[in-house]
């Protein structure tokens, strides 16, 4: 398959929001937001529960908090004088549709060269 065509096939997989996926990947480049969405994988948490395992203070994790929210993958709720955070797993959708859409390319192009190769040593 031609890069032409590889790149066509690529491109009308799926549409997602490009500026919405470039945010998404940007947040979850840094490890610490990384930990943060897999802390509250587990449920939803205030920022003191957030922040116990790591070395940085309350605004620090606060601050990874709002970059979360903006991006739209963590949101909260208010009970009291306590905010809650939980994940908005719908936001991430868009990275799972692109990554699932690159894997299922690579993985045909990869049968492809594993089938050219066994073609190669019969010959």
């Amino acid at each position: 398959m031609t890069y032409k065509v590889c790149n066509y096939i690529f491109n009308h997989m799926v549409k997602y929001d490009d500026a919405h996926l470039d945010e998404v990947f940007s947040v979850l480049s840094d490890p610490t937001r990384r930990q943060i969405i897999e802390r509250l994988a587990t449920g939803e948490m205030t920022v003191s529960q957030l922040a116990e395992p790591f070395d940085m203070s309350l605004p620090a994790v606060s601050k990874h908090l709002k970059v979360l929210e903006k991006a739209g993958l963590v949101s909260q709720r208010k009970e009291g004088r306590f905010r809650f955070y939980f994940l908005t797993p719908k936001s991430i959708d868009c990275a799972c549709e692109w990554l699932s859409g690159m894997k299922r390319f690579w993985s045909n192009q990869f049968s492809k060269i594993e089938h050219y190769i066994c073609q190669t040593k019969k010959e």
